[in-house]
């Protein structure tokens, strides 16, 4: 089984970080793109970041490029993207892959600890895994799934 601790990410100036680093937390990993129909959402996601982060939540980001090609090349652009139209506070890592041959690990463990519907694939952007304090993943929303609609089994783990 295990949990997201085990696993590191880079960072977008390509430093590691260990999700040791938010043991305790609350977390909701979302594959994010900034040229795809649901990048509004970057909206919601800030706002339950600002409105639970003291309570223990954290939102990580983690660019795709893999559906229709929806993300900057330029991680540099990604970040600046998304602190500049949406107010983006929340940590958003270097770009990924979250299917096929060259999947980040991370990706693997989730799309293995919840199964997507009909597919164990993640098939858009803007999939969401929520994350208990544990570092279990006990959720997983499709990608049309608005952030607010999250809220109710957020608060059950804060």
């Amino acid at each position: 089984m295990g949990n997201v601790y085990q696993f590191d990410v880079i960072k977008p100036n390509g430093h590691v970080q260990s999700l040791k680093e938010f043991e305790g937390k609350a977390l909701l990993i979302v594959n994010t793109a900034s040229k795809c129909g649901l990048t509004p959402q970057f909206k919601g996601l800030q706002e339950l970041y600002l409105k639970y982060k003291d309570q223990g939540l954290e939102i990580l980001g983690f660019p795709c490029d893999q559906f229709n090609n929806q993300e900057f090349e330029d991680i540099e652009e990604t970040t600046s993207f998304c602190q500049v139209n949406y107010g983006v506070t929340f940590p958003i890592f270097a770009k990924i892959d979250v299917n096929g041959e060259n999947e980040d690990p991370l990706f693997s463990f989730l799309k293995n600890e919840k199964k997507g519907v009909l597919s164990n694939k993640i098939k858009w952007n803007f999939t969401k895994f929520l994350i208990n304090r544990e570092g279990e993943v006990v959720e997983r929303y499709a990608p049309t799934t608005e952030p607010e609609k999250l809220e109710k089994d957020l608060l059950n783990l804060l």
